[in-house]
């Protein structure tokens, strides 16, 4: 049977099994398929580039981020506009071309390194060639999809580091070896295993780069309580990930009359000390991505998208929304830049001033902002509410929110936890419980929020910090259960990076990756305890009894 298309790269992939007519993120086959061969022509210039280095020639840092930028588009819910994909295969196309004519050796090289057309016909020829379903063993197409999938959240953490002009070029060589590597079809699946072991290594390594990156330009998080209201001025809503662009938005909106909100991912910058200063930065709209078709409506101003976790826009605020960076939608302005060049954002302010104030959704104020730094000063505090007794065991509840219902589940079961446990979070998974008024412990609030999701670096930081303070030989020994609710390819990084940190028994819901086949998932079970959710009674159990 041929498919239109063949994606299951996210949670909600149709049937838990793969999207073979349309993307249930709402990207077209064509769109699939170009995305596709973009991951494809990007693994050829990584062999090339590879081999380059091989050669004692080396590559230019511009090459790097186009390979970086090239995956961070094709993670889900991050860039639709065909065009715009197009664009970049022309682009890797053309680099890829230039960088072969600097090969002393040019023998053996794979498909992907050779293959050049022009034509968009050609490119959706051989994009339906190229997908996941061209590796035809289950096992090894699932261990391949899987370390493409880590790949592609790591590149999302280093484009966020290059943005601030941090680097980490092992990273970038370790990325385009591995891409290089999965061209090659004589992998064992226990090589392949290996490797995936290693992206998590790398993962750590991308984490601890933004993390520096983030703290070192903007400071170190602080507990802060966010507004959730409004006020009556025109304002401009930001979502997606990128602090940079939020930044640069920020500086040109002074004087202007418009605010800027937060919203869903971009909640923890106002825990940076550095975004305090300006007094139009008023607080955070809403809740997680999913529910953007509903508050970008009622939020009246425009909304600028900095990175994935776009949910297609309904015709009547699509004219408000303008993305930037990795992001793209047809029909919605892309507004420009590069890496180290400041973006031009007079349009959309513009936009801002003709627009109603936002519709007041909620009211009061959300606390977070308990990043590594933060936690670690109050770490006596902690360390002697555990040895009192007064809390018992942390939960990490990281991970990312989602639209299906059964995503219910983490509500129901951040109310059943018992009074004497703490949450420990990071992404958009928090959505589901950081407005429950679940109380403190001591002075410690029981949800304990440490940023977007890679900031989850925090809490890999945290956990090993305390298993110095008691002294335990292995990280496993903590009072700490992990409870993770997953949905893209950053989540599959933060799972890779735990994995190689020594963390197990790890559950991750609301459903297991449909990429992973049933023996590789067994493989995950048997040496790391992998586990999937059931309901919330029967996980009380397997937690607390």
């Amino acid at each position: 049977m041929e498919y239109k298309m063949f994606c299951y790269q996210c949670q909600e992939t149709a049937n838990c099994s793969g999207c073979t007519v349309a993307g249930v993120c709402g990207k077209t086959p064509t769109t699939a398929i170009m995305q596709d061969l973009l991951v494809y022509v990007t693994k050829g210039l990584s062999a090339i580039t590879t081999k380059l280095r091989k050669e004692g020639k080396s590559v230019e840092s511009k090459i790097n981020n186009l390979i970086t930028l090239n995956l961070f588009i094709t993670i889900t819910n991050a860039n639709f506009d065909e065009v715009a994909i197009i664009n970049k295969i022309k682009e890797t196309l053309k680099v890829k071309k230039e960088l072969l004519n600097m090969l002393d050796d040019k023998n053996n090289l794979p498909d992907a390194c050779i293959w050049e057309e022009e034509s968009v016909e050609e490119f959706y020829n051989k994009g339906k060639v190229v997908g996941v379903l061209s590796t035809t063993d289950e096992d090894i197409r699932s261990l391949k999809e899987l370390i493409t999938y880590g790949l592609k959240g790591l590149s999302a953490y280093s484009k966020h580091a290059n943005v601030l002009l941090y680097t980490n070029e092992d990273i970038d060589i370790f990325m385009q070896e591995t891409l290089a590597k999965l061209l090659d079809d004589s992998l064992t699946v226990d090589e392949l295993i290996s490797i995936t072991l290693e992206v998590g290594k790398y993962g750590v390594c991308g984490m601890e780069l933004l993390d520096k990156a983030n703290t070192q330009t903007y400071g170190n998080p602080e507990i802060t309580s966010v507004n959730i209201g409004v006020r009556n001025n025109p304002a401009i809503l930001v979502s997606g990930h990128d602090l940079r662009d939020l930044e640069m938005l920020l500086e040109q909106t002074q004087g202007s009359g418009v605010d800027v909100y937060t919203h869903s991912e971009m909640l923890p910058a106002h825990y940076y000390p550095k975004f305090k200063k300006y007094p139009n930065f008023v607080g955070n709209y809403g809740n997680a991505w999913w529910k953007q078709k509903e508050e970008f409506e009622s939020f009246n101003g425009p909304i600028l998208m900095t990175t994935n976790c776009i949910v297609p826009p309904k015709p009547s605020y699509k004219d408000r929304i303008y993305t930037t960076g990795a992001s793209g939608f047809s029909g919605c302005k892309h507004i420009k830049g590069e890496i180290g060049q400041i973006k031009d954002f007079s349009e959309i302010i513009e936009h801002a001033k003709r627009c109603a104030p936002p519709t007041q959704i909620e009211t009061g104020q959300i606390i977070g902002g308990f990043a590594h730094n933060q936690v670690l000063s109050l770490a006596d505090k902690v360390v002697d509410a555990v040895k009192s007794g007064a809390i018992k065991k942390f939960v990490v509840m990281a991970g990312c929110d989602g639209r299906a219902k059964s995503r219910n589940y983490y509500i129901d079961f951040a109310k059943a936890l018992p009074q004497d446990t703490v949450i420990l979070t990071a992404g958009c998974a928090k959505y589901k419980y950081n407005k429950l008024d679940l109380g403190d412990i001591g002075g410690i609030p029981r949800v304990l929020d440490a940023g977007q999701c890679n900031d989850s670096y925090s809490l890999a930081v945290i956990a090993l910090k305390l298993k110095e303070v008691f002294g335990l030989e292995d990280i496993n020994d903590l009072p700490i259960i992990y409870n993770i609710a997953w949905y893209e390819q950053k989540a599959v990084i933060v799972l890779l990076s735990l994995l190689y940190l020594g963390v197990k028994n790890i559950h991750l819901g609301p459903t297991l990756p449909a990429f992973l086949s049933p023996n590789v998932a067994k493989v995950l079970v048997d040496n790391f305890g992998i586990a999937g959710i059931t309901t919330v009674e029967e996980d009380m159990k397997i937690f607390f009894e």
